[in-house]
């Protein structure tokens, strides 16, 4: 993948991809697995930054989110990286799956939208994107989340609470599955649990920088950096490439087939930009809400896992309360930064930070538009009453759910402003009327401009979504031409 200049972009490619987050580099190693003599374009509006900028620099890239955006006063803001590897820089690495009723939550619960894909049919894509991830996790999460193959690094470490609530609960409570290793390999070391996950001094968590790194020598992979895509050229319903901005001028990438893979407040401006004009384009924007909670233990000490998340809880996950209450995963923190030690003399360990991601509907009026600007705007006003009875039904059940544990209080935390999860604005769906792309990621008018990553989820779950964005991407990468 060699950083090349503007003067150095090829007349045609074989394919012209915006944006190198999860989606973008996934569907560029399943594609090049198809297509091994193609050659293709990377657009990446930031800069290559490597993990050596990045520690030193205490930063993921050289963009602030906030910059790149046009939020409504007072509304919730939205955490993203612009720069080479989007996403796989800034995250932390939790990789669970969506749930099998995450898929068709309307026909099975009667709320939200279904999606046009089954769990079943992306599971083989699930198991691949963790090998390529080398992602950790226990066999024993398929009673929850059925799976075709083995993890491909055992678990790390639980803590002597999470250890009680597993023995308490052993088909609900199980050791996080995680893109860290456990096992080094190669040039990525163990997991130092030293709580600076965004940055990874160790290379244990899976990035676009350790793991697809090695296209940057790739003579079929261009990459161009510090260039803005800003539409998509069509020429009688076809896409015929994307034309983007770069030192000040603007050019044309041109390719036989074309994707979209920015986050979902920039890929819906990109489309509208396009004249891809629908009713939902940029509709739907969404996240979980997260609540906290500090529970006091009495008599047992905490932080003693081998990783800053070490557990997850599936009890509220799925279930007949989804038809009034959003579902709920519940996560056990192994770090102390949220709220500190306990102050009691011998005591100090004596507390667990927990937090709940918490399933919203996804409503039409919280959306991305094109005001005219050089921005997106992005408007988010209201949660569902929905995902609203979901937290109420989180704060009211966790005593119950922590009852294996010895509790002396739950001190309840402010909830989190934005849960770092952007989805929603293309979403995908069987019906044109009603969604931008198809089960493979193709939109349904211009059918060889695919759009990749978060943007085309039509609900919302309870799963981080870094790990389905790239299954989806594997998966669309591998139905091209059926």
């Amino acid at each position: 993948m060699p950083i090349i200049s503007s003067e150095s972009v090829q007349e045609r490619y074989d394919l012209v991809i915006a944006g190198t987050g999860f989606g973008s580099l996934f569907f560029l190693h399943g594609y090049l697995e198809r297509f091994p003599q193609h050659r293709v374009l990377l657009l990446e509006w930031g800069s290559y930054r490597d993990q050596a900028w990045q520690l030193k620099h205490r930063r993921n890239g050289d963009r602030d989110a906030e910059g790149m955006y046009v939020r409504q006063p007072g509304q919730k803001p939205w955490a993203f990286t612009i720069g080479f590897g989007g996403g796989t820089n800034c995250w932390w690495a939790v990789t669970p799956r969506l749930a099998p009723n995450d898929f068709q939550l309307k026909s099975r619960y009667g709320v939200g939208e279904d999606w046009p894909i089954t769990y079943e049919e992306l599971e083989p894509y699930y198991l691949a994107a963790e090998r390529v991830m080398l992602v950790s996790g226990p066999e024993e999460l398929a009673r929850r989340y059925p799976r075709s193959g083995p993890f491909p690094q055992p678990p790390h470490n639980l803590s002597t609470a999470d250890k009680r609530m597993q023995a308490a609960s052993p088909d609900h409570h199980f050791a996080i599955p995680t893109a860290r290793l456990r096992v080094p390999v190669g040039q990525r070391a163990a997991c130092c649990n030293s709580m600076v996950c965004n940055l990874c001094p160790t290379g244990a968590k899976f990035s676009g920088l350790n793991t697809f790194g090695g296209l940057v020598a790739d003579d079929r992979v261009d990459l161009l950096t510090n260039a803005r895509v800003r539409a998509v050229e069509k020429q009688a319903g076809h896409a015929t490439g994307l034309r983007y901005d770069h030192a000040g001028r603007q050019a044309v990438a041109r390719a036989p087939l074309v994707a979209v893979g920015c986050n979902a407040i920039h890929t819906p401006f990109i489309l509208m930009r396009s004249g891809l004009e629908h009713p939902v384009l940029g509709r739907y924007l969404h996240e979980k809400s997260v609540a906290q909670f500090e529970v006091l233990l009495d008599g047992i000490d905490h932080f003693d896992g081998g990783i800053p998340t070490t557990a997850c809880n599936t009890s509220w996950v799925d279930g007949e309360h989804r038809r009034e209450a959003g579902a709920a995963m519940v996560y056990f923190i192994n770090h102390y930064n949220l709220y500190g030690l306990r102050t009691e003399w011998g005591r100090w360990r004596q507390t667990l930070p927990v937090e709940a991601f918490v399933e919203d509907i996804p409503q039409a009026s919280n959306r991305v538009i094109d005001d005219g600007g050089d921005l997106p705007v992005v408007e988010h006003a209201t949660r569902t009453r929905y995902n609203r009875k979901g937290m109420q039904r989180v704060a009211e059940l966790l005593p119950e759910l922590l009852s294996p544990l010895p509790v002396e209080r739950i001190v309840p935390r402010p909830e989190l402003p934005t849960g770092y999860h952007i989805q929603g604005t293309c979403r995908m769906g069987r019906e044109p009327d009603a969604s931008i792309v198809d089960a493979d990621l193709r939109h349904h008018q211009v059918r060889n401009l695919l759009v990749l990553g978060t943007a085309v989820w039509p609900s919302c779950g309870t799963a981080n979504p870094s790990l389905t964005a790239a299954a989806l991407s594997l998966r669309a990468a591998d139905r091209l031409g059926s």
